[in-house]
């Protein structure tokens, strides 16, 4: 019988954890390379640590000030 009501147990969590989404998958992050652009002081304002930090067209590069964010265009 306790078999049963572990068994059973089991079961209601799993079906918890299904019904708040399942299981988390761990992020990808992309890498964060080396600015291919030239970099001024004035660039060094903008800090960030992920490309999702960023605004719609920039991305996260690394420069001599840290990671920043810089346009695309």
């Amino acid at each position: 019988m306790p078999t049963q009501a572990l068994l059973l147990l089991f079961l209601l969590c799993e079906l918890l954890l299904q019904a708040q989404g399942g299981h988390r998958k761990p992020k990808t992050m992309q890498k964060i390379e080396v600015c291919e652009k030239h970099t001024n002081i004035y660039m060094c304002r903008r800090p960030c640590e992920y490309h999702q930090d960023c605004q719609a067209n920039s991305i996260c590069c690394s420069t001599f000030c840290g990671n920043i964010c810089m346009s695309l265009q």
